[in-house]
């Protein structure tokens, strides 16, 4: 989406930060695993069909994408957690260790709802304990946070009860992970093997601090 395309998302341990040419080449590399393929449901595609994949996803106006980068301190005890929001050069040395996307939709009846994704890239292709340290918890927080408040950029201020995401019936621990966010199991799909939840909390999520990232 545009209206993303120079902001950042400052969180306590991560930062979301926009698609960008300078991430495609290492995105392109997590997408060469066919455990992400699949869990994502992508199609693989060369380096050059992956840039201009992430020119048409900057361009559209039905895919909200960011980049999850790792603040230093999330795997050593040794680095304070700093109050300090860091500069768009400390946050451009940060790694990358996933995205997070919100797709818009019609569905079949007619009304529209907003699909949830988030990817950890895992062992493969980056640190392996970046996974089951909440990253996509606090990512899904903060990307929830800033497409559903009132005060946020049109087009977004998301009604909450809007969210949707569908996952593989066997993927138990992404399952886990939306409940913990409020999401409950509203339709079993046996045909796809998967299951819908949509958000039934309160609307309150972890915020971030939102930042000029030109």
């Amino acid at each position: 989406m545009i209206v993303n395309e120079k902001t950042a998302i400052v969180g306590r341990n991560i930062v979301l930060v926009p698609y960008r040419p300078e991430h495609v080449e290492r995105y392109h590399q997590w997408m060469l695993s066919p455990e992400l393929r699949e869990l994502t449901a992508s199609e693989p595609l060369t380096l050059e069909e992956e840039y201009q994949m992430q020119q048409n996803w900057q361009k559209d106006e039905d895919k909200l994408t960011f980049i999850i980068l790792a603040r230093p301190h999330l795997l050593s005890n040794n680095i304070p957690v700093s109050d300090e929001t860091p500069t768009q050069e400390e946050i451009s040395a940060y790694p990358m260790v996933g995205d997070v996307n919100l797709f818009f939709k019609n569905d079949p009846e007619g009304y529209d709802e907003v699909e949830a994704e988030v990817m950890i890239a895992g062992s493969t292709y980056s640190e392996p304990s970046y996974r089951r340290k909440d990253v996509a918890h606090s990512a899904l927080n903060l990307i929830f946070d800033y497409a559903t408040s009132p005060d946020g950029p049109p087009p977004l201020r998301i009604p909450p009860n809007k969210l949707v995401v569908r996952i593989g019936e066997d993927n138990t621990s992404s399952i886990r992970l939306f409940e913990k966010l409020s999401f409950v199991v509203t339709r079993r799909v046996a045909v796809f093997q998967e299951v819908e939840l949509r958000y039934r909390g309160d609307g309150k999520w972890i915020h971030g601090k939102c930042v000029t990232f030109d």
